[in-house]
């Protein structure tokens, strides 16, 4: 088996020639697709054996991905048939494959391919597939009459198992959360300001590796930033410090004067996630990890349950340094991180987080939209005016200007509608989200919480970093215990003050 590094850097490998040969249609999908993408890969991870277990050996080009109609997984009990496809020329001819099966209305759920052994054939396309064995027989059949297939094979069948989702339950669990969706990625995106920067994207890629070989407990590995680099973040840093006093909230606001004078934030130095890192544990037990991208959204919540957050380091490219199609070191330490130390904003999001694990994807694409309209564009009121306290807004002043204008849409913070709102990921939002407070949004999230099913409830204990499942009487006798020492020292407290009241 390859070590955990070589698997994520094999997927990412595909996901990238996949979105070069199918226009990139899977790259602006909506976070749950992203989601399924992700739990779809991983559950091939183990379906693969099968396939290995003929004696076959799988080479570099070897890829493991969901369908890019981003199909949803078979219902419990249909067939998982899988098929070998052999062409005769290139791997660009699985177009063609698919578009057979989808007119089968058969679903696919994994895709291989590698160098075909048979003689007078390029690739061997392996397809796994969800529909009744006719189905899949007859597309077999409708294959066998291209002129570019030399053979179809049918596997075998076997029924889909109901499977508790795998999530993480001790903080170095996080090591395996790493599935990078390549979402804007420069090379990939023509809209992307750096396409063309071949500087820039090499660049990119140098402090993106970093991110690959991290693991918990090590120190984040410290990036020289060159002089352009520090140029882009001054200009951003300078403009937006200026915009701060009438435009962000004042949590936002009192932390990042803390931060300038701990963690040496301003304009001429680009600020270490390591030191941000132990800066946020100090205040309110957060702390930072590196990442090479953006993650799937059932990735990044599960950090969040942790109190970890996965933090870029390159940089957004100078062109356009109002706004970033995609997060940034200027995102993550001018937006996000500020309201990671308000203890409040902290909870919520870790809270958020917990209510992901295990959870299922529609829940997964309700909590990554309520993350997105109230942790990245969120908006508050503030002794009656409204005030930023998203980080994509607070860390793009084209964003920020426009949040605050009347040109776009405010609506208060609902989760129940929130939740399933559209949005857009390329370019100024037309709809934010306002909420009362931050208090109030933790309540109206407490209730929405409430109504999501789920077969059990979890818990996070600092002390060991890891995550209990609350679902057997000796665990909640035990969480009950621990409670009650806990009110009761709360109620002595009360006492005391009382009685210091009545003296004085």
């Amino acid at each position: 088996m390859s070590s955990d590094t070589d698997t994520v850097k094999r997927r990412l490998a595909f996901q990238k020639s996949y979105s070069q040969e199918h226009g990139g249609g899977w790259r602006h999908r909506s976070l749950i697709d992203d989601a399924k993408f992700e739990t779809a890969t991983n559950q091939e991870f183990e379906r693969r054996e099968r396939f290995l277990s003929r004696g076959d050996s799988i080479n570099e080009e070897e890829v493991f991905v969901q369908n890019g109609g981003a199909a949803s997984p078979p219902a419990v009990g249909h067939k998982i048939h899988g098929v070998i496809v052999t062409v005769k020329e290139g791997v660009g001819n699985l177009t063609r494959v698919l578009r057979v099966i989808e007119t089968a209305k058969i679903v696919i759920q994994h895709i291989e391919s590698r160098k075909a052994r048979k003689k007078g054939a390029q690739f061997e396309i392996f397809l796994q597939c969800a529909g009744s064995l006719e189905g899949v027989s007859s597309a077999c059949d409708l294959m066998k009459q291209s002129p570019f297939v030399l053979d179809t094979e049918v596997l075998g069948e076997a029924e889909t198992e109901s499977k508790e989702l795998w999530f993480p339950r001790h903080i170095s669990e996080l090591d395996q959360c790493t599935h990078i969706v390549t979402k804007f990625e420069p090379e990939l995106d023509h809209h992307h300001p750096g396409y063309t920067d071949l500087e820039y994207r090499k660049r990119r890629k140098e402090i993106a590796d970093i991110a690959f070989t991290y693991r918990h407990s090590q120190a984040i590995p410290r990036v020289t930033y060159t002089d352009d680099e520090v140029a882009t973040w001054a200009h951003v840093y300078r403009t937006l410090k200026e915009l701060y006093p009438t435009h962000a909230c004042k949590q936002h606001n009192a932390i990042f004067k803390v931060l300038e004078e701990e963690c040496g934030y301003g304009p001429e130095t680009i600020p270490q996630l390591e030191d941000v890192s132990n800066f946020l544990k100090r205040k309110t037990g957060f702390q930072l990890r590196p990442v090479a991208g953006l993650l799937s959204a059932r990735d990044f919540l599960s950090s969040l349950a942790f109190r970890v957050f996965q933090c870029t380091q390159y940089i957004r490219h100078p062109s356009k340094p109002e706004q970033s199609p995609e997060p940034d070191c200027i995102h993550e330490l001018l937006g996000h991180a500020p309201l990671l130390a308000d203890p409040l904003f902290a909870q919520f999001s870790q809270e958020l987080g917990l209510l992901s694990l295990g959870a299922a994807d529609e829940d997964i694409e309700k909590f990554a939209t309520v993350y997105w309209f109230t942790v990245e564009f969120g908006l508050c009121k503030q002794q009656g005016q409204i005030r930023a306290c998203g980080a994509a807004v607070l860390s793009a002043y084209g964003e920020l200007k426009h949040a605050l204008s009347d040109v776009p849409e405010h609506r208060p913070f609902d989760p129940f509608k929130t939740a399933v709102f559209k949005y857009d990921d390329e370019d100024l939002q037309p709809l934010y989200v306002v909420v009362e407070s931050f208090e109030d949004m933790m309540d109206k999230m407490r209730n929405f919480a409430s109504q999501i099913k789920r077969p059990y409830e979890v818990q996070y204990d600092p002390y060991t970093q890891s995550v209990q499942l609350l679902n057997t009487k000796g665990v909640l006798h035990s969480v009950a215990r621990n409670l009650k020492g806990q009110l009761e020292n709360l109620q002595h407290a009360i006492d005391k003050i009382q009685a210091f009241s009545l003296d004085s």
